[in-house]
């Protein structure tokens, strides 16, 4: 089984989003799916010209010589696709949401109605299509993720894949430094990889492993203060970086 995943945080690996993300892919390979990762900060992918050149004048191609050009195939045959991304904005990062909108050549130009609701066509439908969203969030509470899924759940009504599920992970931050001191935090990591491994092999990942990647870890309390001291230690050090400038 073919995967193609989108790291598009901008910090890459280093990122709060890679966290979650590596182990799951790390789970799908142990499956024996084959997994190919890009990071959008490694592409170059202009923006979307909404003139339907790729529709009109070019049967399906863009006009735009860039990396997508590349990415086209790897999306057209890959049964699942994977994009993670920290939540910018009560959405996704700029870079995904990019990406998305340079899919526009793999539907087809004409209008169908399915289901009472109107769609242009993929080039190329698979009914075992799937799509997975990876999200990290630096606020606490899980309702931060709720537009960013409503936006994924409706993408992928539009693009006739499955919504497989979600790994999500709130006040993110606590888990990159509750890693760092060691705290017990490594059943997160396995959740995730499990939820790849169930995902090839039952088809689904069950609720119970995706709850909890998402699971408390802090109180709300606690993580805001201990947040709001980070900050103002780090504003604090770049001010006297600069008086010493």
């Amino acid at each position: 089984m073919k995967v193609v995943a989108f790291n598009c945080s901008p910090n890459m690996d280093e990122g709060n989003t890679a966290l979650i993300m590596n182990p799951f892919l790390e789970g799908l390979k142990d499956e024996g799916a084959e997994v190919e990762l890009f990071y959008t900060k490694k592409l170059k992918i202009n923006p979307c010209s909404a003139d339907f050149h790729c529709w009109i004048k070019s049967s399906g191609r863009c006009y735009h010589d860039d990396d997508m050009n590349g990415i086209y195939p790897k999306l057209s045959q890959a049964e699942i696709w994977v994009f993670g991304t920290p939540i910018f904005c009560s959405g996704m990062s700029g870079p995904m949401k990019n990406l998305i909108d340079r899919g526009l050549p793999l539907f087809q130009p004409y209008f169908e109605v399915r289901d009472g609701h109107t769609f242009h066509p993929v080039s190329q439908e698979d009914h075992d299509a799937k799509v997975v969203l990876i999200a990290s969030c630096a606020f606490w509470e899980m309702e931060n993720f709720d537009p960013l899924l409503v936006y994924m759940k409706h993408y992928c009504r539009n693009a006739s894949r499955e919504f497989a599920g979600a790994l999500l992970r709130p006040h993110a931050p606590s888990l990159m430094n509750l890693k760092k001191v060691g705290r017990n935090v490594g059943d997160i990591f396995q959740s995730a990889r499990d939820a790849g491994r169930q995902l090839i092999r039952e088809k689904k990942m069950s609720p119970e492993t995706l709850q909890n990647i998402s699971r408390e870890l802090v109180s709300l309390e606690r993580y805001i203060l201990v947040a709001n001291r980070g900050f103002k230690t780090m504003i604090n050090k770049n001010a006297d970086e600069i008086a010493l400038v």
